[in-house]
């Protein structure tokens, strides 16, 4: 599985990530095109979820659910105000929702036009 973290996401999380602690990150339908990233910080392993990647003091997990749609997967970080954050893209996204929100992966509908309803 490929998984990339940017520098800035690096240098965020490094700073962020207490020891013990990881970033989950998790696939859930939703957002106008299908799919959306979800990721939080936490100590506890959920029932089912394993390590995807260890890179340096940076671990990130996920549940098997999720795990298939995560190769490919770019994690940076933004430091913006609006829309700021942690960003995901991932580059075997079939379809992305036209304000980024959210993807399609093959295997799911293809939302109508591509076009983000939040206009």
């Amino acid at each position: 599985m490929k998984i990339i973290i940017q520098e800035k996401a690096r240098k965020m999380l490094e700073n962020k990530l207490e020891p013990g602690q990881f970033l989950r990150v998790a696939v859930s339908e939703g957002g106008c095109a299908g799919l959306t990233y979800d990721a939080d910080i936490s100590r506890e392993m959920k029932e089912g979820e394993s390590v995807i990647l260890q890179s340096g003091d940076i671990r990130i997990v996920s549940n098997p659910e999720s795990s298939q749609y995560l190769d490919g997967l770019t994690i940076d970080f933004s430091d913006d105000l609006i829309g700021g954050g942690l960003q995901f893209t991932n580059a075997n996204a079939g379809t992305t929702c036209g304000c980024g929100a959210s993807f399609n992966l093959a295997g799911f509908p293809v939302i109508e036009n591509g076009k983000c309803g939040k206009g």
